[in-house]
């Protein structure tokens, strides 16, 4: 019994592949990305690296240039189908939910490429000491899975729209925002000597929302493709 008997876990990877093999033919929203990503960073990095910043900061400017770079390329996935017209036919020939999935996954190693790049530069170009390794990555992780579950199903919605690009940000930053201010805050408390075991609370609250964003967009999927 190999993983085809599982169509729910089969047909989404056999979607993830199809989508990294797509990307890294034309590589749009790659380079789009890590583009923005190292100018971002050298610009941040010019402007405050002769400074001594508060751990606060560096947390607040670290997530700025993950937002900011991920909102330029975890649109991509569902805007290219509407763009070269694919939309329609994908709907005939793969179900929702593993639609929903597979682009679920594609956005999710599409962002931990982008953290591959954006944390070790941010460490080189702004001096963030990170104390606490293990929380640091838990949170990482988490968030994560947090912000790519909104963004997926927020990205579906904004591909039926005409201005598609601004609307993607601007939809995605005030549901965001919660997982936000307490990934800044984890990732604060990280560069701190503090014990993972006394900062569960964030990561209680990073875990809940990633399940609710989770159930709430694949359950709303189905509604936003075949509208």
């Amino acid at each position: 019994m190999g993983i085809k008997s599982f169509p729910l876990v089969s047909e989404p990877l056999t979607l993830l592949f199809k989508e990294i093999k797509s990307e890294l033919r034309t590589r749009y929203a790659l380079n789009a990305v890590l583009m923005f990503a190292i100018v971002s960073l050298s610009v941040v990095s010019i402007t405050v690296g002769r400074y001594a910043l508060d751990p606060k900061i560096l947390a607040s400017l670290f997530w700025v240039v993950l937002f900011f770079s991920s909102m330029s390329g975890l649109a991509h996935v569902f805007v290219k189908e509407e763009e070269k017209k694919t939309s329609d036919i994908l709907k005939l020939v793969a179900e929702p939910s593993t639609v929903f999935l597979g682009k679920f996954f594609f956005n999710l190693v599409f962002f931990f490429f982008l953290e591959a790049v954006i944390v070790p530069l941010f460490i080189l170009f702004l001096g963030l000491k990170i104390q606490n390794t293990h929380f640091f990555l838990a949170v990482l992780i988490l968030s994560s899975l947090g912000l790519v579950s909104a963004t997926t199903i927020i990205g579906a919605i904004v591909s039926k729209a005409r201005v598609k690009g601004a609307l993607f940000a601007v939809l995605s930053f005030p549901i965001l925002l919660p997982l936000l201010i307490i990934a800044i805050d984890g990732t604060y408390l990280s560069i701190q000597k503090t014990g993972i075991f006394y900062n569960m609370d964030n990561l209680k609250f990073l875990l809940s929302y990633f399940v609710v964003m989770l159930v709430l967009s694949f359950l709303l999927f189905d509604y936003v493709w075949k509208e």
